[in-house]
């Protein structure tokens, strides 16, 4: 693996990336975010994985979702790597770790240039719209000047969104997956229990790095009910033994659950990214959300869950009726929302339908 640094100060043309690249993009001026706060300076960490060709041609740029990283080879492997649909041996696989996200990305433990700390509770807002512009600057540095097909579930879906928006004629397919023009009430509603839990915890106000991560461990708890449904907790969590009065296996398994993630994220990102995602609403200074989508040019898919609770089939119903010409399909899932990273035969099944993969 190679790691550089790329400075857009200096640097106006890059190499060919190596089979596999773990890199760090450095914007070294004022940035204004939407809110009308200014970030001094800001990093993005991303990774690419194949080469691009002489064409420029076979960019797939995929976006992650809340607490993941900029390695879909991990976390959706059965449609990432060699030999599966997006294949680095023919495409040029991009993927930004999303500002906030403490998996390299500035986040809420960088440290601030205007006070030589870690901005911890003053981080602030980044919405979708933020980060796609942030990767605009990105992709121009990479020289990329089409993507062939840009692919996001949930808050992933939420930015590819925003970013077609920005620049219709950027992408020529767009696959969103169970995502949505306007974060819900409903979801509001569950980030805000999340962050809730994260305050009760007595640490939360502290500055340090661990600060909250109890309260990180019941929040991870919430979302895991917006995340699957009764079905599946039927299915896995149900006790063997009739007479049991306590120490369930569905209470285990959300203690471990919420354990699980704070020994890979921290309180701080989880807190802001929620924040990120309540701020998404791609109507916001457009006029209206239909006025904005009408805008969007890619070939475009969407893809909704039939199981769904955080974010219902009717939301991508809403966007491919809104987009011009874009196509509708379902899965069917016992897993809610978390299918778009387990169904990934169906998935696959869709997107060969629907777009031109070499």
């Amino acid at each position: 693996m190679i790691t550089t640094t790329v400075d857009p100060e200096k640097v106006t043309t890059l190499k060919q990336p190596a089979r596999h690249q773990k890199t760090t993009f450095r914007y070294n001026k004022e940035f204004v975010l939407e809110s009308g706060e200014t970030l001094p300076e800001f990093h993005l960490l991303y990774e690419t994985f194949g080469t691009l060709n002489a064409l420029k041609d076979n960019v797939i740029w995929i976006f992650h979702a809340l607490t993941a990283n900029s390695n879909p080879l991990e976390w959706w492997s059965g449609l990432a790597g060699a030999g599966k649909l997006f294949d680095p041996e023919k495409h040029f696989i991009v993927c930004v770790n999303m500002p906030g996200s403490h998996y390299g990305s500035i986040n809420p433990l960088s440290i601030d240039p205007k006070t030589a700390k870690p901005y911890y509770h003053h981080f602030p807002t980044i919405t979708p719209r933020d980060m796609a512009k942030m990767y605009s600057l990105l992709q121009h540095k990479l020289g990329i000047n089409k993507i062939h097909l840009g692919i996001g579930g949930s808050m992933g879906g939420m930015q590819l969104l925003e970013w077609n928006i920005i620049a219709p004629a950027l992408f020529k397919n767009t696959v969103l997956i169970a995502t949505n023009a306007v974060h819900s009430p409903w979801g509001i509603a569950f980030n805000e229990t999340q962050r809730m839990a994260i305050e009760s915890d007595a640490t939360w106000q502290q500055q340090n790095k661990d600060a909250g991560m109890q309260g990180l461990s019941t929040a991870r708890a919430i979302a895991l009910l917006s995340y699957r449904n009764y079905n599946p907790y039927k299915q896995t969590q149900t006790d063997a033994h009739l007479n049991k009065i306590h120490t369930f296996k569905a209470g285990s398994y959300q203690r471990y659950q919420g354990k699980k993630l704070t020994q890979r994220f921290n309180a701080f990102s989880y807190y802001s990214l929620t924040k990120s995602m309540d701020a998404h609403n791609v109507g916001r200074n457009r006029g209206s959300v239909t006025e904005a989508l009408k805008g969007i040019t890619a070939n475009t898919l969407v893809v909704g869950i039939q199981s769904d609770l955080l974010f219902p089939i009717e939301e991508q119903k809403f966007l491919a009726a809104a987009i011009p010409n874009a196509h509708f399909e379902s899965i069917d899932s016992i897993y809610g929302h978390d299918g778009f990273l387990i169904e990934y035969q169906q998935l696959e099944k869709i997107i060969r339908k629907h777009v031109e993969i070499s």
